[in-house]
């Protein structure tokens, strides 16, 4: 059986020194540069083609997500919000995303209790403050449209429920920790650093033109003036008075401790539960049974919208092809 038919097709090459061996071989060269044009352009198709059945599959299983989640909803539950990482307004833990569960939380028919789940070193205090009097706030008009009816808010602190984590905690009915969890951290805090001396030994001066006096405040490469240091401990004084205020409020009598808690140490869970700082110990799923007496946890966390996730990554990758393509690389390349 003759099977050239499925063959490539190829054109005899003249040998070098006859006629036309030249142009043969510039028209052998060009076709092949062609066809391995072609074969890139394919695999480039294919490779789009995969982001867009990734990207499909992300969508879909999100979309299942939120089927699943809605048809959890239909019976009494917990409503779970994880306030995670640095407290920040950009941050997954930012105030807008918390508030937004919690409104959800509190608005949803089938929800017996909420539970803030904690794993923070704090953060910007404004941030935590906007939690903290949204909870207050939330639970006085459940409570004033529900006839006298408590929505029970409960902090439960995983690792760490530190400094604005411990603030956003101190507005829950109640605190409960793990023994390994680290609380406390009462404390207020602004860093900087002072480069005037390298300056000076490196012969190098600093021009620093302002309209104001103060307007050059903490500028690493000036130096601090005594009494721009006692105008700054008082502002940080103040913000500490502030933090100290809502911990009393929140905690009351349960404190057991001096002033020692306030001194923005940090104590185990066991120790937190000792000094008042906590109530007791316990996990989430446990303050759900036990607490709440609604052991199906549902999560109302508010998470970053997918559409951003997705074109994010998507324009990672794109620079990242338009990087090789341009033959920059990122990295040291590894011996072989």
């Amino acid at each position: 059986m003759n099977w050239k038919f499925w063959q490539q097709r190829r054109d005899t090459m003249p040998a070098p020194g006859q006629p036309d061996w030249e142009r043969a071989l510039i028209n052998r060269l060009a076709a092949e540069y062609l066809n391995d044009q072609r074969k890139r352009r394919r695999w480039a198709n294919a490779f789009k083609l995969l982001i867009a059945l990734y990207l499909i599959g992300i969508l879909i299983a999100a979309h299942t997500q939120e089927l699943t989640d809605a048809v959890k909803v239909g019976e009494d539950h917990t409503a779970l919000i994880e306030i995670k990482g640095v407290i920040a307004s950009d941050s997954e833990a930012s105030a807008d995303r918390v508030i937004t569960a919690l409104r959800a939380a509190f608005e949803a028919k089938h929800v017996k209790g909420i539970i803030l789940r904690i794993n923070s070193p704090g953060g910007s205090p404004v941030q935590a403050g906007y939690i903290n009097d949204e909870i207050k706030r939330l639970k006085d008009k459940y409570q004033q449209e529900h006839d006298g009816k408590v929505m029970p808010v409960y902090a439960v602190a995983v690792d760490l429920c530190a400094s604005g984590g411990y603030y956003i905690a101190v507005g829950a009915d109640a605190l409960y920790v793990d023994k390994a969890s680290l609380v406390g951290s009462i404390g207020v805090r602004i860093d900087s650093f002072g480069f005037q001396k390298a300056l000076e030994e490196l012969g190098i001066e600093r021009r620093l033109l302002t309209a104001g006096t103060n307007k050059g405040i903490l500028d690493p490469f000036s130096p601090l003036a005594e009494s721009q240091r006692v105008f700054i401990q008082s502002v940080l004084d103040r913000l500490h008075t502030q933090f100290i205020d809502e911990v009393k409020q929140g905690r009351g009598d349960k404190l057991k401790g001096g002033d020692e808690l306030f001194s923005g140490l940090f104590w185990s869970g066991q120790q937190a539960v000792e000094l008042g700082l906590a109530d007791g110990l316990g996990s989430s799923s446990q303050v759900a049974r036990e607490q709440i007496g609604a052991e199906k946890l549902v999560e109302y966390t508010e998470k970053p919208d997918l559409l951003d996730a997705i074109a994010k990554r998507f324009g990672a990758l794109v620079s990242l092809g338009l990087l090789e393509g341009l033959g920059m690389t990122t990295g040291f390349n590894l011996p072989h």
